[in-house]
């Protein structure tokens, strides 16, 4: 089920990583360096994925590897929006992977790729249309983002809110289906690149679309899935009962767990995003979830990062996964 462990999110972007208490990323390093080591403890061979980056930045790689923290990870990962957010062209993706494939020798993924439909839907299907013509057969892995609209009464995880203008509304209109779970017309296109092409979908504490998520999943064929557990999320109460319930739920699928969140209580700052004042905590966390999810395995069989997506009969499907014909 867990075929890859994320470790954090976007930490070249200040919406996930504190920058003014960490501008060097040493303390971002060394955090990460101890978790990388505690998942090799805890589960041997299972592929370690620095978290997706944006932007997409090889002077930013460059920095991590003088720091050694490539030598603790197997995958590195990179995050475009260029219908949305991005200052680039979206025929520019295959360029994108190129500039960090030429300062790295570890795979590329693309964790999160996406288009949203605030202007209209027909962008949106173009976008994806695109998006999988460009990338599939590039990156080894290709999660798209996300499945689901953000609901408007939640705030979007961004610290960019001021800057981005109208532009931070595009964060709501992110998904394959509306906030009241209907599809929209990239839903209907999504089966076609399926299962090359994975879903990336955050699953809040306790959230109630965690069924609905399974059935759309298996719905348009999905085989990868990236989520997260929050280690902040962890000292809830009841937080174990719920990261069981996600993950049992979840084990139909590849999934790249991801591993972020700074509690506030053990942060240089009572925020998500600032380092923690204890890297050990973090890397504990990260070893103690994977010794819970996937017990005491080792040998992970083909590398995840390396193997081609299996073919797949395409066409909307039923509960059972089986395929039926799109409706028009």
């Amino acid at each position: 089920m867990i075929e890859a462990v994320m470790l954090w999110n976007e930490p070249n972007n200040k919406s996930h990583w504190d920058l003014e208490l960490d501008p060097d990323w040493s303390k971002f390093s060394r955090m990460t360096r101890l978790a990388g080591d505690a998942i090799a403890c805890a589960a041997p061979g299972l592929p370690r994925v620095l978290g997706g980056i944006s932007p997409i930045d090889p002077a930013f790689i460059c920095n991590l590897t003088g720091q050694g923290v490539l030598d603790h990870l197997d995958v590195v990962a990179v995050h475009g929006f260029p219908l949305d957010w991005n200052l680039w062209p979206i025929d520019d993706w295959p360029t994108k992977l190129t500039e960090i494939a030429t300062v790295t020798d570890l795979p590329v993924w693309v964790s999160e790729c996406g288009a949203s439909s605030f202007g209209a839907e027909e962008v949106q299907e173009f976008g994806l249309r695109r998006t999988a013509e460009l990338l599939i057969g590039r990156a080894p892995r290709i999660h798209w983002y996300s499945l689901f609209d953000l609901p408007q009464a939640w705030p979007a995880t961004t610290r960019h809110k001021e800057a981005e203008g109208s532009s931070y509304y595009r964060h709501f209109y992110m998904g394959l289906l509306r906030e009241d779970g209907t599809p929209k017309r990239a839903a209907q296109r999504f089966v076609e690149f399926t299962p090359e092409l994975g879903i990336c979908q955050w699953l809040h504490f306790e959230d109630h679309r965690l069924e609905l998520a399974v059935h759309w999943m298996k719905r348009l064929g999905v085989r990868y899935l990236r989520t997260g557990l929050s280690w902040a999320d962890s000292f809830r109460p009841n937080a174990e009962a719920w990261f069981d319930r996600q993950m049992r739920a979840l084990e139909p699928f590849d999934v790249t767990l991801t591993f972020c969140f700074t509690p506030e209580h053990r942060g240089f700052a009572p925020h998500y995003t600032s380092p923690p004042q204890s890297d050990e905590e973090f890397a504990e966390f990260c070893g103690r979830m994977i010794r819970r999810y996937c017990g005491a395995a080792t040998g992970y069989g083909p590398n995840p990062t390396l193997t081609a997506s299996a073919p797949a009969e395409k066409g909307m499907r039923d509960e059972s996964g089986r395929g039926r014909p799109r409706a028009t």
